[in-house]
């Protein structure tokens, strides 16, 4: 393999498989869209002579990515527009398509036609849908994405999938659930902020089953996905395999944060009611409804284990956040 690309270089998973990718001996060329900043809250991206980098403009239907794919081999692409709370945006789903969907167009027919083998895309489990009832998602599950981001993240795959039928890039799809670890933000680093302060939350009633990723795992999988020869045009779910519900992985939390890990008694039912009385009843599902992951099939077709625990990731996290901000 000559070089891998990866977009998104100087982001939370980006910046970790980057560096991965480089101790496993691999020529790396990370994609940014801004300069690499320092922060003293979340480790450093990208280190200044630590390996390539390109600078590209915003990501989109134009984009010019001949400089970023010179000599690259393989792309694994992590640069989007995530999801967030509260979207500014007038059209949200246009702003989602511009970036995540003709974006990701541009890059595979690009890196195609660069002479680049293999793309690596990083989707979402918000593909399948937003929570699970009677059995984990699978690869084989109908589409049912139920917000911008997940639409655009689908209708990104199919672009792909016809992409590579009519270039013959190999294109790799992975969906993964949340990812936590080092750096860590959004949701989960709010959730570390309120078991460490001690704030209660009424989740002891809440009997749920979530999938989440360790930021070790997504990155461990992410270059078995670009290196394996029989991962060429599949799509794979990923997950830690131990499912853990709201209220233990508070507990866990809490006892790997040395902390006090306080639950109150409320009926989902009330839960529900204050979110959306709220304008928050995203958040409360994510919180009170199941989301499981079935990742058999890339354990079964390529082989892969994940390195890390449950345990593990939990531990890492606390202690990176406990390094941090404690």
């Amino acid at each position: 393999m000559k070089i891998v690309l990866v977009t998104g270089a100087n982001g939370f998973v980006g910046s970790a498989l980057y560096r991965e990718l480089r101790v496993r001996g691999y020529a790396v060329r990370g994609a940014v869209r801004r300069p690499v900043g320092r922060s003293s809250l979340y480790p450093d991206p990208l280190p200044e002579g630590d390996g390539e980098i390109a600078e590209v403009e915003d990501i989109g239907p134009e984009t010019d990515w001949s400089a970023a794919l010179d000599q690259v081999d393989c792309v694994v692409h992590l640069a989007a527009r995530v999801h967030v709370m509260k979207d500014a945006a007038a059209d949200p789903l246009a702003e989602f398509r511009r970036t995540n969907t003709a974006g990701a167009e541009r890059l595979a027919r690009c890196a195609a036609a660069a002479g680049v083998k293999r793309l690596v895309f990083v989707s979402t489990i918000k593909v399948n849908g937003e929570e699970t009832r009677d059995k984990s998602f699978t690869e084989s599950d109908l589409a049912h994405p139920e917000d911008p981001y997940g639409i655009s993240k689908w209708e990104a795959e199919q672009a792909l999938a016809r992409v590579g039928a009519e270039t013959g890039l190999e294109v790799v799809i992975l969906r993964p659930p949340l990812i936590y670890g080092l750096g860590v933000k959004g949701n989960f680093l709010t959730l570390l902020n309120v078991i460490m302060r001690g704030i209660p939350l009424p989740l002891a009633a809440v009997d749920n089953k979530r999938s989440l990723l360790y930021l070790g795992n997504v990155v461990d999988a992410l270059i078995l996905a670009a290196t394996h020869p029989a991962a060429a045009g599949k799509t794979f779910l990923l997950s830690d395999g131990q499912d853990v519900s709201s209220p233990e992985l508070v507990l866990r939390l809490a006892k790997e944060l040395d902390a006090p890990g306080r639950l109150l008694h409320c009926p989902r039912s009330l839960l529900r009611l204050g979110g959306r009385l709220l304008g928050k009843a995203d958040a409360v599902s994510r919180l009170v409804e199941s989301l499981q992951v079935d990742s058999s099939a890339i354990r079964r077709e390529l082989g892969w284990e994940p390195p890390f625990s449950l345990e593990d990731g939990l531990r890492a996290t606390a202690g990176w956040y406990r390094g941090v901000c404690g």
